[in-house]
């Protein structure tokens, strides 16, 4: 009996080398962790919260989370989970799921020997059931006055629309990390542009893919049968394919409902960012709509929202053809200071921007509702326009029905060459500045897009810090001291008067010897942005960088608005002819500004504002 026992214990102990069970680990904050193989962990939610956070680390590759909810997959996310150690933590929204057995089916990539090394990597012992999650900023360069979202990676905005007195605005987001992944529009809405309160998620990604960017407009004709008041919206679903769906919202945009007769627009090749408004000439929709790889926009139109004709492209071989064609828009404005209107129409791409990565350039022309046709120039070409001669300004697109026929737009504050590794974490990325678009006439007769700080922009300003009237500029330097309050976030504005064509330095710096040299050139007509000194620059050989931006109308002074945010300067010329959109990333704030001169200049009506935090 002892022997057969004796060989009973031997024939478990073979089984289980060859065939282990799972290990399983319990934390004490009601979560089980049950290992099944070296690349395979379930996570099983045993109590009872809001949310499950989850610990990652942004150095290691993405986890595959399925996620059960009472043994049926709900959706699938991708999760940098840690391996050896934890940055910080997301949350998983688990109020839907109250009441059901939910278990995470975890997929990792990395390479293990064994179950027991797999085990233990940082997450198993870090995940967590909370009822709330921690928003509070912990991030030295989170801007002040910038739309950020709570946490998370944020890039294009889109779906904007503005209804009721609210502006709502759409975007980009990974609420599961800071990168790039899991695409999603993220929700935020203000009543003035600068203040800005956040929502639930809007649209999640589904069987179609994950939701890429797209556009909202206000149905008021009822067209596609969802009500006068719905707000329609159009996206891409990205996943092996890219294709284009269609979501509505009954209650102004805070929940939507997807379409059952999705894919709405499908295409053979790789086709996204589906902009569209209502064409009043011809009584119907127009949507524009990004041939990625092939530089070109498809112009479509429709009755109802829901079946779309194609009717034209425009595009190919026209602009700066790099990179990929993305995010269009267009819209028709009126040229200032004559009875005209021109159509515009912006076409970001990437890269093949003016100083590398990505940027918006634009086209001034006609539309007659099916075709764009552009403006030429005086040798008989369509010029390549940009809107900002910045770094960091890309997926540039506007809010649909602004009040006043106004055409405003948001812009992505950051550039493709190195977005996911500026120095923060808690989230990245900001929005532009709010800026109101029209057009003006060049001396070489030529047609340009003007960008201005939107007029709700000026309830930021807080105390009058400096004013000063005409001062003559020469080699040394003339310094004003910055507000010291908010971490010196502040709005300067002057005029520069050079003559002869001399030269005038504008410099930002701290006691670090960090800084921002602005050079304006009165003779070539240029303004510069040289951010190599700026403060952080080594996380990317890509971002120390000097930006050059052409005075197209040269006047008489030069007027400068400037906006220095915690890690932004923006900078406006003469009412937004000139734009220039930079990151930056001091040690500490900049704390003075310097003027100098190498010959005849002034600067007069000088003013520097401390701005008051979004409250």
């Amino acid at each position: 009996m002892k022997r057969n026992i004796l060989k009973g214990i031997a024939f478990a102990a073979a089984v289980a080398a060859v065939f282990p069970t799972a290990t399983a680990q319990t934390s004490p904050s009601g979560v089980k962790v049950e290992h099944l193989g070296v690349n395979n962990t379930l996570v099983r939610l045993e109590g009872d919260a809001r949310y499950l956070l989850m610990p990652v680390q942004e150095s290691n590759d993405d986890a595959k989370i399925n996620v059960l909810v009472d043994g049926k997959l709900d959706k699938t996310i991708y999760v940098k989970l840690a391996k050896s150690k934890v940055d910080y933590q997301v949350p998983l929204d688990l109020e839907k799921y109250k009441g059901h057995k939910v278990v995470l089916n975890v997929v990792t990539s990395q390479d293990r020997s064994s179950v027991r090394e797999a085990s233990n990597d940082a997450c198993w012992n870090n995940f967590s059931l909370s009822d709330t999650f921690d928003t509070a900023n912990r991030e030295k360069y989170r801007p002040v006055f910038h739309h950020t979202p709570l946490y998370g990676w944020m890039n294009d905005p889109n779906g904007m629309f503005y209804k009721d007195g609210v502006w709502h605005l759409y975007y980009q987001t990974n609420p599961y990390g800071s990168k790039w992944q899991n695409m999603t529009w993220g929700h935020s809405s203000s009543k003035d542009l600068v203040n800005w309160e956040h929502h639930p998620l809007a649209i999640e990604p589904d069987g179609l893919g994950t939701i890429f960017s797209g556009s909202s407009v206000l149905d008021t004709r009822n067209t596609a049968g969802f009500g006068p008041d719905a707000v329609v919206s159009l996206y891409t679903s990205a996943a092996e394919s890219q294709i284009q769906s269609m979501a509505h919202s009954k209650d102004g945009g805070m929940t939507f409902e997807k379409y059952p007769g999705n894919p709405v627009i499908t295409l053979g090749s790789e086709a996204r960012d589906p902009n569209m408004f209502w064409h009043e000439a011809t009584g119907q929709w127009v949507l524009l709509l990004a041939h990625a790889l092939e530089h070109e926009m498809l112009v479509y139109t429709s009755p109802d929202l829901k079946d779309w004709t194609l009717r034209s492209s425009f595009g190919k071989g026209l602009g700066a053809q790099d990179g990929v064609w993305e995010c269009p828009d267009l819209f028709e404005l009126a040229v200032d200071g004559s009875d005209k209107k021109k159509w515009v129409l912006l076409c970001n791409l990437n890269p093949g921007g003016p100083f590398g990565g990505s940027a918006t350039q634009y086209f001034v022309g006609d539309f007659d509702g099916k075709t764009f046709t552009p403006d030429l120039d005086a040798e008989g070409k369509v010029p390549t326009k940009w809107m900002d001669f910045g770094k960091d300004h890309y997926a540039t697109v506007s809010f649909s029905d602004a009040p006043q026929g106004r055409r405003t737009v948001l812009g992505w504050m950051s550039n493709w060459q190195y977005a996911a590794e500026v120095p923060t974490q808690q989230y990245r990325s900001a929005n532009t500045l709010p800026r109101d678009l029209g057009l003006f006439t060049a001396p070489d007769g030529q047609i340009y897009l003007a960008s201005a700080p939107s007029p709700e922009v000026d309830s930021m300003r807080g105390q009058l810090m400096k004013k000063s009237g005409k001062a003559s500029l020469s080699s040394k330097p003339r310094n004003f001291q910055l507000p010291a309050a908010n971490d010196g976030i502040c709005e300067i504005s002057f005029d520069l008067a050079a003559r002869n064509g001399s030269t005038v330095t504008m410099t930002l710096a701290n006691t670090k010897g960090e800084k921002v040299v602005m050079t304006y050139d009165s003779k070539a007509n240029i303004l510069s942005f040289d951010r190599t000194e700026s403060g952080l620059v080594d996380f990317s050989q890509d971002f120390p960088a000097v930006t050059v931006a052409p005075v197209l109308d040269p006047k008489e002074k030069l007027s400068v608005r400037m906006f220095v945010d915690r890690s932004s300067i923006e900078v406006f010329g003469n009412g937004g002819e000139l734009v220039m959109t930079n990151l930056v990333f001091p040690n500490e704030p900049y704390s003075t500004l310097s003027v100098s001169s190498n010959g005849k200049a002034d600067i007069t009506d000088l003013r520097i504002w401390s701005l008051a935090p979004a409250k």
